[in-house]
């Protein structure tokens, strides 16, 4: 997605123009603008040149902010520039000068509103030059006016020129109903004179109750008022992304010809080695090759408690050094370290729009035409009535000043900003408007089992000894797992380095065998103090010792407790049992329940066997196992579960992206593969799994917050320019004077983005307010579709997929069409297996591919 700055924007009507502007070039498949940022993320093939001109000529400016290199180095030394440009960008410099404007238009303003209301309503005394000559006080009142409309000239500039360019905008009404209230007192103004002149003096006073001088410029101060609230709570809801941005390390230090040098980070290039001193910041991703340490992550992952480090172990850019003096090499650097990603995920975010914006942007799209419509219906309908044209103009210039298109178009944007900023802090990545919405609607959660509610790697959970082998021992556990760690020392088996790092914990000497011999599939076999050690499954170990039925019977038990029971034997004795398990994580049954009290049906996928499944799930709370699922399978299964609901699917390995992709939400753990990042919608930096709940709770705050902030747009809107027409005078007697439009119209926006910023108070890690979602069963059924029976597919011969990501690119490109069902790549044939639900031309399919930066050569 490329980003651009767009300038001269002041309401959703703006926005809702230039998109519509930029869709219309040829070469882009998808345009988002953000009032809230003044940014614009644009998909597809057009230039930046063709993408700039769409832009002017809308009438507005715009420029990218930044350019893609090819090569790391280059992307390196880009990057701490390009971070000072999207800081620039972020910094709040409107504020400053609507201030400004503000206490200038203030100066005049109030020796204006003495002159007119002070002395008109309430009989406050005047210089003597002024008593008796109202002329003298309609020409003040108008020098006074035009110091105001001057000093807020960018109303008018900015409001006719949309008007000219066919694109009107909240500037628009606001310039129209200042221009009117003044033009129709210079009218007044000057029939004054006609009347003194005539000596009509009675005509003189009836015109010095027709001057609107003071609401035209008092119309001006307010809204000016309400832009610059605006601009400030605006400024607030970016403020978790400015954080994130002043992290970034400036500095680092490397090791270059044996020297330490102190160089920019943007010098650093990959493959450096870095050194890192305590309380310093570690300037990029890297790799320890040198010295231990405690590093505090929080700045990432939200998590205060510090994190060992040792050789051979990742850090990352942004995260602080506490105890030791360590030496890495760098891995990733400029815009690939995982800060830098972060702050990417998050800006991109911003940049998107939510579905339920549509609903916004559509109304913005006519609404200011529509005003400008209504307040000259307002106009005529009260002159045909018989009243006044002051009475009557009144009215239309209330209509025009109360009308509020920015309530509607920042509703969503504000919201969606401070819950992705709270999300971040949180350690929650949401890749996109779209995911942190549809988050909160899920009604179905699958979880990979390993690595996402197991820990991944397997641990040694139980130690059984054969009492009878180790009779002359004390410690017969300790002396069973010295022999197993002996043994399994040459082993490069996973459940071998279980075993390891448990003699390692306990302290355990481990000594040297000889004669060790894998038998592939079964066990090992070593030589360990002059006895033969045999080590496997209880089928090998039993081929050469008596099993009795009580070590038997612990193994059935240990399998059914999801273990791996392992046999030592010595010679032609029986050593013990040691259990090994991958076990869950702490979190997960807490997590699990927390999905369940929110109604949510926990489903777990495993590769394992059916009592192996049945175990783990049992012991995390899922409603569900589906169990000897083949890595390829797992997509299949989504597919199956979201016929019956919205589906999320949590996983971390390269095997779970078809799965990722194919889910209405694809959630991936921050720990694992690069592949299943890329798929995933949203990524959790912590790889806990209560930071699911967690998410699906903020998503749906932010939702709740989206609706309130339409419901007032909509409702102040509704019911505030019928008031402001005059519609309920006749009945009640009620009009509304145009400058408490203008109030009420400069608080409405300020009242919309102060409600998002309630968001920072959610606490999305507190189930107490808890509640279970009605679920969404639109177009979801138990039974295959009928049009899935009816499927074909299409062969599509692909050029330039290279690895995993590519496949798992183009394959969420093409599931993104609504005519395709699935989309099977391989990177290593160079195909996409396409099957259709509905008819699509090969020239979409082409087109979808291609935008991606895939050639197709052959479609079949």
């Amino acid at each position: 997605m490329k980003q651009y700055t767009v300038t001269g924007m002041s309401c959703a009507a703006c926005s809702a123009r230039v998109e519509k502007a930029v869709s219309k070039v040829d070469g882009v498949t998808s345009c988002s603008v953000s009032l809230l940022t003044n940014s614009m993320g644009v998909e597809g093939s057009a230039t930046d040149a063709q993408i700039v001109e769409a832009v002017e000529q809308a009438g507005y400016g715009a420029s990218p902010k930044g350019t893609a290199t090819e090569s790391e180095n280059d992307k390196a030394n880009n990057s701490l520039e390009q971070l000072k440009a999207a800081q620039d960008a972020l910094v709040d410099r409107e504020t400053p000068k609507l201030r400004n404007r503000l206490i200038a238009s203030l100066i005049f303003l109030v020796v204006l509103m003495y002159f007119s209301m002070g002395h008109m309503m309430w009989g406050w005394p005047l210089p003597e030059f002024f008593n008796g000559n109202h002329v003298a006080m309609g020409l003040l009142q108008l020098l006074l006016t035009v110091a105001v409309m001057v000093i807020n000239q960018k109303f008018f500039i900015s409001g006719f020129k949309g008007l000219i360019h066919g694109a009107p905008n909240m500037d628009t009404l606001v310039a129209l109903g200042s221009a009117a209230s003044f033009g129709y007192s210079v009218y007044a103004l000057f029939a004054m004179t006609a009347a003194q002149v005539n000596g009509d003096m009675d005509a003189v006073m009836s015109y010095m109750h027709e001057f609107y001088f003071e609401s035209a410029a008092m119309i001006l101060a307010l809204i000016t008022v309400g832009k610059m609230l605006e601009a400030h709570s605006k400024g607030k809801t970016t403020d978790a992304l400015k954080s994130l941005m002043q992290l970034a390390p400036k500095t680092a230090t490397v090791v270059r010809d044996g020297v330490e040098q102190e160089i920019s980070v943007d010098a650093v290039k990959k493959g450096d080695i870095f050194v890192v001193r305590p309380g310093e910041n570690i300037p990029v991703d890297g790799e320890i090759i040198d010295g231990t340490t405690a590093v505090n992550e929080s700045a990432l992952t939200g998590e205060s408690i510090p994190v060992d480090k040792q050789p051979k172990d990742a850090v990352s850019a942004a995260t602080v050094n506490q105890s030791g003096f360590i030496k890495c090499r760098a891995t990733r650097v400029g815009e690939d370290t995982t800060l830098s990603q972060i702050i990417q995920m998050v800006s991109d975010a911003a940049a998107t729009k939510a579905p339920i914006a549509k609903i916004a942007d559509r109304v913005s799209g006519v609404f200011v035409p529509a005003v400008i419509t209504i307040a000259i219906i307002t106009i005529i309908a009260w002159l045909i009535a018989g009243e006044t044209v002051g009475f009557a103009l009144a009215r239309g210039i209330s209509v025009l000043v109360i009308s509020c298109p920015c309530a509607l178009g920042l509703a969503t944007p504000v919201a969606i900003m401070v819950g992705n900023g709270k999300g971040a802090k949180s350690g929650i990545l949401f890749k996109t408007a779209a995911s942190l919405e549809a988050t909160g609607r899920t009604q179905i959660v699958a979880l990979d089992k390993t690595g996402t509610i197991t820990s991944g790697e397997p641990k040694v959970t139980d130690i059984v000894p054969d009492e009878t082998f180790f009779e002359e021992t004390g410690n017969h556990a300790g002396a069973l797992l010295a022999i197993a760690a002996s043994v399994e020392a040459k082993s490069e088996h996973p459940l071998a380095k279980a075993i390891m790092e448990r003699a390692k914990t306990d302290e355990i000497a481990v000594a040297e065998v000889t004669d060790f011999s894998a038998v592939v599939g079964n066990g090992l076999t070593a030589i360990l103090a002059g006895k033969m050690i045999k080590a496997g499954n209880l089928a090998f170990v039993s081929k050469f010792v008596k099993v009795s039925d009580d070590m038997r019977a612990k193994a059935v038990e240990f399998s059914k407790e999801g273990k791996t029971p392992l046999f030592f034997a010595a010679d032609d004795r029986l050593c013990g049992i040691i259990a090994v398990a991958d076990t869950i994580k702490e979190d997960s049954p807490e997590a699990v329940r927390q999905l369940k009290n929110m109604g949510i049906r926990v489903v777990m996928l495993t590769g394992d066997n059916e009592q192996t499944a049945n175990a783990i799930g049992k012991q995390a709370g899922v409603d569900e196992v589906i169990a000897g699922v083949l890595p390829d399978g797992k997509e299949a299964v989504i597919r199956k579960l979201k016929k019956q609901d919205r589906v999320a699917m949590v996983g971390d390995g390269i095997n779970d992206a078809p799965a990722l992709t194919r889910a209405d939400m694809g959630i991936a753990i921050g720990a694992g593969s690069d592949v299943a990042i890329d798929a995933a919608d949203v990524v959790l930096m912590k790889s806990r799994l209560i930071d699911v709940p967690a998410a699906v709770r903020l998503s749906r705050a932010t939702l709740t917050n989206i609706h309130e902030n339409l419901f007032w747009a909509f409702f102040y809107n509704v019911i505030g320019i019928p008031l402001a027409a005059g519609l309920w005078y006749p009945l009640l007697g009620w009009k509304l004077n145009p400058m408490f439009g203008a109030a009420a119209m400069s608080l409405s926006s300020f009242c919309v983005v102060t409600n998002a910023l309630r968001l920072n108070l959610c606490r999305v890690y507190d189930p107490k307010h808890d509640r279970k979602a009605t679920p969404d069963r639109k177009n979801k059924t138990n039974k295959p579709n009928e049009s899935e029976e009816k499927s074909m597919t299409k062969t599509m011969n692909i050029e330039g997929m290279m690895c995993g990501h590519c496949e798992a690119r183009v394959k969420k490109a093409l599931e993104a069409l609504d005519a395709v069902s699935e989309a099977a790549v391989s990177h290593e044939r160079g195909t996409a297996v396409v099957t259709l639900s509905s008819d699509i031309s090969d020239e979409k399919l082409k087109e979808t591919v291609e935008a991606e930066d895939y050639k197709v050569t052959s479609i079949q």
